[in-house]
């Protein structure tokens, strides 16, 4: 899950842009790296992601914590290059928010495959080449047919997911699901058939949007598949 820093590390100068200043400058800060076998991401990070919170974006992730805005700021994309161009490239490397760490005043916590790219920092659209719809996995701590735990994949833009309803056919109304942590959202005692979500999100310019899937998650729902919603927030 998340974590501390307890021992020496490097620290770099950085420049960031906070995603709710919507401008393209960039703000400064710093940032460390965390120690990887295969210089991927974790799959037990805080954000609830699993594997793919490991390998999404080639590895090029990263832990925050002032960002992580309880779990809202998991998936959002950010541009990150540091300071002195000399020791860093122009462009510097793009990071998915994986995971909650702290380090010594640092907002970025990277893996070692992003660490090696950097270059400043500021919010950017999230692009998936392959992906053009969210998809919703059911985690494999959903228990069928009566508790079910999302983890929501895939989400463009600069968008952060901060709440999931689920229609209860039984009230003919829709009920807000519980952010369990990250991006894991969960409810239990469910209604019979398919199941009908809708998912709320803010922009990085504060603006709200609400849209509710395509398609349902079918009735026979399996733990650890997959389904396409056929919808994506623009």
């Amino acid at each position: 899950m998340g974590f501390t820093l307890g021992k020496k590390v490097c620290l770099l100068g950085l420049v960031l842009l906070l995603p709710a200043l919507c401008t393209s400058q960039f703000i400064q800060s710093r940032a460390t790296y965390y120690g990887s076998p295969d210089c991927y991401g974790t799959p037990t990070g805080a954000c609830g992601f699993g594997e793919y919170g490991r390998t999404v974006n080639d590895g090029m992730v990263s832990g925050v914590s002032r960002l992580y805005k309880n779990g809202s700021g998991c998936g959002a994309c950010y541009q990150v290059r540091c300071k002195n161009e000399q020791h860093c490239s122009d462009e510097g490397t793009y990071v998915v928010v994986t995971d909650y760490g702290e380090g010594d005043n640092t907002d970025f916590i990277l893996s070692p495959r992003a660490y090696g790219k950097l270059a400043q920092y500021r919010r950017v659209s999230c692009k998936y080449p392959g992906y053009n719809n969210i998809m919703i996995k059911v985690h494999e701590h959903s228990k069928y047919p009566d508790y079910l735990a999302i983890v929501i994949f895939y989400v463009a833009g600069q968008n952060d997911i901060i709440g999931v309803d689920l229609w209860r056919k039984d009230y003919q109304e829709w009920w807000p699901m519980r952010r369990a942590y990250g991006v894991v959202w969960d409810m239990a005692n469910l209604p019979g058939g398919p199941i009908m979500l809708r998912i709320h999100a803010t922009s990085s310019a504060g603006v709200a949007y609400s849209v509710q899937s395509a398609n349902d998650i079918p009735n026979d729902w399996k733990v650890g598949a997959t389904y396409d919603s056929n919808v994506q927030i623009n």
